[in-house]
């Protein structure tokens, strides 16, 4: 396997850069993709439950939709849908579902040619901005940050829901390539967490997760007082999990369970199996 290059962002690691061109070219990557997959499905196909409780396959795209319209200016439609479906549990899911659901009665053509035409203003947009744009404060998902962090994260939610779609549809594809690897990195950003606070491994341990597949990784976490992302570790690991990089990814964002992915777990086993058993680090 090839060494990644390695920079930092906010005390993390990132191996797949985040300037605006980066960023850019990651949007791109996973909105063709998307574009591409829907444009061959079938009319019946749209209608496909998914991992998310309560979505269709339409109604994930029709959620992208919805966030990049509201971060190009948009009004959020006037509907109290958001507020009574069963399987909202906080008031993004709300505000998700209030988009989703005022595009619930048009066709799958209607909603590919806005997908279309939303992600090619924004990615108008976004080439427009400096570095400095970027840098400028911005709510995000995750708290107050930067626009640079906040774009970092749909990159994330895009590329997830697409690989939510061609799991629903049993078409998978687009699982490399740089909104892959993005991906990959916000679940690396996320395992200190996993792994000190849900997991609660004991101070010592020394875990490595070898992810397979099309976008391989070796990642190392350490735990000293709290637990950490190393790019080496100073000591054997305690544990080693391997696993598909698209399962991986799909265990961090509560989509599938332990039980579901096929995974190695060698060394400490009890250990191994806890950690696994709390990636799950998405709302």
């Amino acid at each position: 396997m090839g060494r990644f290059v390695v920079a930092a962002y906010d005390g993390h690691v990132t191996a797949a850069g985040d300037s605006r061109d980066d960023l850019v070219a990651q949007l791109r990557d996973t909105w063709d993709s998307l574009a591409a997959l829907l444009d061959v499905l079938r009319p019946p196909e749209w209608l496909l439950p998914t991992d998310c409780p309560g979505w269709t396959v339409q109604d994930h795209v029709a959620h992208i939709i919805g966030t990049e319209s509201m971060l190009a200016g948009r009004d959020t439609p006037v509907s109290p849908a958001g507020q009574s479906a069963g399987h909202v549990k906080n008031e993004i899911g709300a505000l998700n579902e209030i988009w989703i659901a005022s595009r619930r009665d048009r066709n799958p053509g209607e909603i590919l040619a806005e997908l279309r035409a939303i992600t090619a203003e924004r990615l108008a947009t976004l080439a427009a901005m400096t570095e400095e744009h970027l840098e400028a404060p911005s709510w995000t998902p995750v708290g107050q940050a930067t626009y640079r962090r906040f774009m970092q994260i749909r990159v994330f939610d895009c590329w997830v829901h697409e690989q939510d779609i061609r799991r629903a549809v049993g078409r998978s594809g687009h699982q490399s390539g740089p909104a892959a690897e993005a991906s990959i990195d916000e679940v690396e950003r996320s395992l200190g967490y996993a792994v000190g606070k849900k997991a609660k491994a004991p101070a010592g341990s020394r875990i490595t997760f070898i992810l397979t597949g099309p976008a391989p990784r070796r990642i190392h976490v350490a735990v000293d007082g709290r637990a950490v992302v190393l790019e080496e570790l100073d000591a054997p690991a305690s544990v080693t999990i391997e696993v598909d990089a698209a399962d991986f990814v799909a265990l961090a964002c509560g989509r599938v369970t332990r039980a579901e992915v096929r995974m190695t777990i060698a060394g400490d086993e009890a250990l191994g199996a806890t950690v696994a058993g709390n990636l799950a680090f998405t709302i």
